[in-house]
This record gives structure tokens, C-alpha cells and sequence, in this order.
């Protein structure tokens, strides 16, 4: 089960605002190079400044209006006829450069070290390349969870909202983002044999 499983749903609270994005002509593309810019500007700044707990309620803000604009650029693709060769690139790629930029902050705020941000960071790119593996061998994209984008915005955003809100984090978050790891690989398992099952 993961979160991505509520994602119809979301796009059908979006359906009006990607209309007026469409209608005001604004592309796919353009909605993906924005998330990924504002994501990489936010990351840089968090990181900068770590030790300033109130910055942090900018993330889980900013993760929730960057998964709108990510089911908004794909809806403007599939829907309004957009897709593209270049806007599935765009699309893995800025997903993978936003999400290190994003997470990169934590391994700046104890009890997380270098290392397991590091680690964290690396299992997310490497579950996105699992996924997109699938393609190659003709089983089509795949979001599998228990660690997909969605539930790792939800379990970044939840460690900076207890961070800004306490101005530290407890020591019991440690072994969480080491759970988290170990989730994220058995995500990576899961979506490369759900993937050769398929094909």
C-alpha cells in the first residue's frame, strides 16, 4: 500500500486548475522545470541554514504544492496532448535532482548523519530507476510502494514539521530514517519483480 494509491483522486480536485494552466498556455514542460527550480532553491536554502528549526515549515508546504504541480504536469501532458519524448525525461529527471535537493537539508540536522542522508538519498534515485526499468523490458512504469515518492514526501515532511515545530528532532528518528532506508529497498525489490512478473 502507498500513498501514490490516492493519487486519482487528487487529480480530480486538480482538473479545474490544470484547465486554466492550459487555457493560459502555459505547458507540461514549463510546470516540471518550475517544480524542479523551486525545489532545488528551497533545498539550497534549508541546507544553508540547518540550524534555523522555523525555516523547515517550508518543506512539508512545498512538498505538498510540488506533488500538485508533478500530477498537474502529467495531466497537461495525457490530457491535453503534450506528451513527449523530452517531457518523460524532463520528468524523471527533475523528480530525482528535486528529491536530493529536498532531502539533502537532514543530513544537516542531528540525529541524521551525512551518511544516512546519503543512503536515504541514494535508495530514492535508485527506486525511481526501478521503476522506470520496467519500461525497458515492455511492463510499463512502476509506482510500487511502501516507499514511492508520495509516502517519502509524507515521511520528510512529518520530520520537518516535528523539527520546526520542537526545534529539534528526538533521538528515536534516527533508526526511523534507517527504516525508512530499509523500506525504500525493499520498494527497489518490489518494483524490478513486479516489473519482470509483468512483462
Amino acid at each position: 500500500m502507498s500513498i501514490y494509491a490516492l493519487k486519482p483522486k487528487f487529480q480530480n480536485l486538480l482538473r479545474p486548475l490544470v484547465v486554466r494552466l492550459y487555457r493560459r498556455g502555459i505547458s507540461a514542460n514549463q510546470v516540471t522545470l518550475a517544480a524542479c527550480g523551486l525545489s532545488l532553491l528551497l533545498g539550497a536554502l534549508l541546507t544553508a541554514c540547518a540550524d534555523v528549526p522555523a525555516l523547515f515549515w517550508l518543506l512539508p508546504l512545498w512538498l505538498f504544492v510540488r506533488m500538485a504541480m508533478n500530477a498537474a504536469d502529467g495531466m497537461l501532458a495525457r490530457e491535453f496532448g503534450q506528451q513527449s519524448a523530452l517531457g518523460g525525461c524532463l520528468n524523471e529527471l527533475t523528480d530525482v535532482a528535486a528529491d536530493a535537493a529536498l532531502y539533502l537539508p537532514l543530513a544537516f540536522v542531528a540525529p541524521f548523519s551525512g551518511f544516512q542522508a546519503a543512503c536515504f538519498i541514494w535508495l530514492s534515485a535508485l527506486s525511481e530507476l526501478c521503476g522506470v526499468l520496467a519500461q525497458v523490458y515492455g511492463s510499463g512504469r512502476r509506482y510500487d510502494g511502501p516507499m514511492g515518492k508520495s509516502d517519502r514526501a509524507f515521511f520528510i515532511g512529518l520530520a520537518a514539521v516535528c523539527y520546526a515545530w520542537n526545534g529539534s528532532l528526538h533521538g528515536a528518528w534516527y533508526w526511523l530514517m534507517w527504516l525508512a532506508c530499509a523500506a525504500l529497498a525493499f520498494t527497489c525489490w518490489r518494483r524490478i519483480r513486479n516489473g519482470l512478473q509483468a512483462a
